[in-house]
């Protein structure tokens, strides 16, 4: 059982998101809190698995709740009405493993908690779309990756496995690996949806695959 922490605000959202996910026989939703440090304290008493977290809640800033909660070890999907690309790019970059915006489908959001719970990452389609569509400049080095590197990550960008990205290159499950591993090395990442956002930012998504 994946145990959820909702940090959010406005009562109606989060009753509504624990309704939702109370139908997922593997979620559980222990706790619910409006403000970072009650959630902070929630959370050493209750010790979920994933935080469910509104990104700008009274008691903190965009991305120093994130920041918070991720030194103390949790897995954070964030939850939240902005898709700017610097509040994704900041919440990621302080410890997020996963971005959603509210009015996500209930699947997606139990999806996303599943995903983070296992220890992989997730970016809203619509996230991940933003970031390659609205990144076409370059913001820093651009000749880090090679042409298929950037090929594989734009392919994670799209959403895909590895499994899919070895499909659609026609290459083995193991070289994706090896890429992707390469990737993260090459960008200072430690997950695909933060490997996804420093690229975005630096403009290596252009182009095709």
């Amino acid at each position: 059982m994946i145990r959820v922490l909702i940090v959010e605000d406005h009562p109606i959202v989060r009753e509504g998101v624990t309704a939702v996910l109370e139908r997922e026989r593997d979620i559980d939703v222990v706790g619910g809190a409006d403000t970072i440090g009650e959630g902070l304290r929630m959370a050493e008493k209750l010790h979920p698995d994933v935080v469910l977290l509104d990104l700008k809640l009274p008691d903190s800033d965009a991305v120093g709740g994130v920041a918070r909660f991720a030194h103390e070890g949790r897995r954070i999907v964030v939850f939240t009405a902005y898709d700017t690309d610097d509040d994704v790019f900041r919440a990621i970059q302080g410890g997020a493993r996963g971005y959603l915006l509210k009015g996500s489908p209930a699947a997606e959001i139990a999806e996303a908690i599943r995903h983070v719970y296992n220890g992989e990452s997730y970016l809203s389609p619509r996230i991940a779309a933003t970031l390659v569509k609205g990144v076409t400049g370059s913001r820093g080095r651009t000749g880090v990756l090679s042409a298929r590197e950037r090929g594989v990550l734009r392919l994670v960008a799209a959403g895909q496995s590895n499994r899919q990205i070895a499909g659609t290159l026609s290459i083995s499950e193991r070289t994706v690996k090896f890429h992707v591993t390469a990737i993260f090395n090459k960008l200072g990442a430690d997950n695909r949806a933060q490997a996804v956002a420093i690229a975005a930012e630096r403009g290596l998504l252009s182009g095709g695959v």
